[in-house]
């Protein structure tokens, strides 16, 4: 019978943040992957764990993901970690799942720290629904892409940065999308762990006097509805009162309905509207 994949949750800084579930399957498989093994030793030796490690990183990830396939399939149990955190986060982990689910390998998930579900639920902002961007890319052309497009995005944003870009990403993050709030984590659950809620302009401002210092996560405000209601009705603004209307009549709406099309877009009442359709109606036959 072919082995199992186990996903293990590590901590993100405090060693007490891992599960007992972890412990028992790190103790039990036949082979631990890690992204780090001189990190993951470290780890494995405070809870004496003995079993064999292997290394399992971004620069061999597919030629590494096929070899542990290959031993899963001749029924070892392997255990996946990361340096911190759940793997397949933001790193490596989702190649080898992918590649092990191909196969017919069975992956299971054992649950625990993530940086990225930390900040957010201690950040002030809304966790109903958020977006999760890990690192934004390096490229330029792609760090703009998806900065357009964080720029309209309404949900929760989070944000991994490292302490040397940091000034650099919030200077972006205000320029594309406003002065919205933010929420910096840095060194959580550790002994220093510290949370700063601002606004973008501020803690750009902060970061200029203060030298960043470990790895940050950024939690930053979505764009508001009333903030896209209003880009619209500016841009409906700009219309004719009788362009308007046209513009719902050809696709096959009434008058009577594209009157209330109309109304609802500018934030007028149909009165309002049949007023200015009047209006231009005698400007028309005036001039």
């Amino acid at each position: 019978m072919a082995g199992k994949l186990y996903l293990c949750a590590t901590p993100i800084g405090n060693l007490e943040d891992i599960t007992l579930r972890v412990l028992r399957v790190l103790k039990e498989v036949d082979l631990i992957a890690a992204e780090d093994t001189r990190n993951s030793i470290k780890l494995l030796n405070h809870f004496r764990i003995k079993v064999p490690l292997t290394s399992y990183h971004e620069f061999n990830k597919i030629e590494k993901a096929n070899q542990l396939a290959e031993q899963l399939q001749q029924g070892k149990n392997i255990a996946l970690i990361t340096d911190a955190g759940t793997p397949g986060i933001s790193d490596p982990g989702e190649d080898l799942v992918r590649i092990c689910l191909e196969r017919g390998i069975e992956v299971t998930s054992l649950p625990g720290a993530a940086a990225c579900i930390t900040a957010l639920t201690m950040s002030g902002l809304s966790t109903r629904r958020f977006a999760f961007e890990a690192f934004l890319p390096r490229e330029k052309k792609a760090r703009g892409i998806i900065l357009k497009e964080l720029k309209e995005e309404t949900r929760t944003i989070v944000i991994y940065e490292a302490p040397h870009h940091l000034v650099h990403t919030l200077g972006e993050l205000y320029e594309v999308l406003g002065n919205r709030a933010v929420s910096v984590c840095r060194e959580l659950t550790k002994k220093f762990e510290e949370v700063i809620r601002s606004d973008l302009k501020e803690l750009m401002a902060y970061y200029q006097e203060t030298e960043p210092r470990g790895e940050y996560v950024l939690v930053i405000e979505g764009k508001s509805y009333e903030d896209i209601e209003r880009e619209s009705r500016a841009e409906w603004m700009k219309m004719r009162i009788q362009d308007h209307m046209e513009y719902y009549e050809k696709t096959g709406v009434s008058r009577k309905d594209a009157m209330k099309l109309v109304a609802l877009d500018r934030g007028i009442s149909k009165r309002d509207v049949y007023r200015e359709l009047l209006n231009e109606d005698r400007f028309n036959y005036r001039s």
